[in-house]
C-alpha cells in the first residue's frame, strides 16, 4: 500500500537510502507490507509509506504516528516537516525549547499543544498562523491583546471567542468582516450603535437582529438590502415611507405586509 507519489526522496532531493537508517531495523520487509486492520504497524516503517527520511509530509507524520517513542530524538532535526510532526507526538516537556524554532510551521503546532502559561509568549508571534492558533486556545482577558492585532484574521477568530462583555471594543475594528462578526454577537444594549456603520453587510445584520420597534433607525439606510430587510421586520404601523420606496422589492414587501399579508423571509441567515 502506498500513497501517490511513488518516489522516496529526502529533504535534500537525495534517495532515501534505509540500508544507512538508524531505524532500519523498523522496517517492514515487502513481504510483510499488508497493512492489518486500522492501516498501522505500530513500531514499524515502511518506505513510500512511513518514513522519517522521506521529504513529503504525510509520510514522516504517519512515521511518528507508528513510532512516537522516537519524536523526541528528531526535535533538532534539520528539516522543518520532520520537526513539526515530531513535536506533535514528542512528551509536551520537550518541546519548549522549539518555541522560538525559525519555521513557523514547527512553532503553529507548538501553538496547539503549549500549556497557558508557554502559550502566552506566543501571542506575539511574527507569523499570522501561529497567532490564529494562539487565539484559537486562549480566553477572556487572555485574547485582549491579540484584539489590535495587525492580522483581521486573526482579529476574526479573537472575535468569535471574547466574552460578550469585551465586544464593545471590537465594534470600530477597522475590517467590515470583522465587525460583522461583532454584529452577529452583540448585545442589544450596543447594536443600535452599529446602525451607522460605514458597512452595508453590517448594518444588515443590524437589521436582521433588531427588535422590530427599534428597526425606524434605518428605515432609509442608503443600502436597499438593509431597508428590504427593514421592511419585512419592522412594526406594520412604522412602514410609512418604505411603501413608496425607490426599489421595486422593497416597495412590494412593505405593501404587502401594509395589508396584512405574511411575508416569506428569503433573507440570507445571520
Amino acid at each position: 500500500m502506498t500513497d501517490d507519489i511513488l518516489e522516496s526522496l529526502d529533504w535534500r532531493g537525495e534517495p532515501v537510502d534505509c540500508t544507512a537508517c538508524a531505524h532500519l531495523d523498523r522496517r517492514v520487509g515487502d513481504d510483510e507490507a499488508a497493512l492489518p486492520p486500522g492501516g498501522a504497524l505500530k513500531g514499524h516503517c515502511l518506505p513510500l509509506r512511513a518514513c522519517v527520511h522521506d521529504r513529503y509530509a504525510k509520510r514522516i507524520q504517519r512515521f511518528f504516528e507508528w513510532n512516537p517513542d522516537l519524536a523526541a530524538g528528531h526535535l533538532d532535526h534539520p528539516y522543518f516537516e520532520v520537526r513539526a510532526n515530531a513535536a506533535r507526538f514528542a512528551p509536551i516537556f520537550q518541546i519548549p525549547r522549539l518555541m522560538n524554532d525559525p519555521d513557523e510551521t514547527v512553532r503553529s503546532v507548538l501553538a496547539r499543544r503549549l500549556p497557558r502559561r508557554l502559550l502566552l509568549k506566543l501571542r506575539d508571534d511574527p507569523d499570522r498562523e501561529v497567532r490564529i492558533a494562539v487565539a484559537s486556545r486562549l480566553e477572556d482577558a487572555d485574547l485582549a491583546p491579540l484584539m489590535q492585532d495587525p492580522d483581521c484574521s486573526v482579529r476574526m477568530r479573537v472575535v468569535r471567542r471574547i466574552p460578550d462583555g469585551m465586544l464593545p471594543a471590537m465594534m470600530h475594528d477597522a475590517d467590515p468582516e470583522v465587525r460583522v462578526e461583532v454584529a452577529r454577537r452583540l448585545a442589544m444594549d450596543w447594536l443600535p450603535s452599529l446602525a451607522w456603520d460605514d458597512s452595508p453587510r453590517v448594518r444588515l445584520v443590524v437589521a436582521q437582529r433588531l427588535p422590530p420597534s427599534k428597526l425606524h433607525v434605518l428605515i432609509q439606510d442608503a443600502d436597499w438590502m438593509v431597508r428590504l430587510a427593514v421592511a419585512g421586520r419592522i412594526d406594520t404601523d412604522q412602514l410609512g415611507p418604505l411603501t413608496d420606496d425607490p426599489e421595486e422589492e422593497v416597495r412590494s414587501i412593505a405593501r404587502q405586509r401594509a395589508a396584512g399579508f405574511a411575508i416569506a423571509n428569503d433573507l440570507p441567515p445571520l
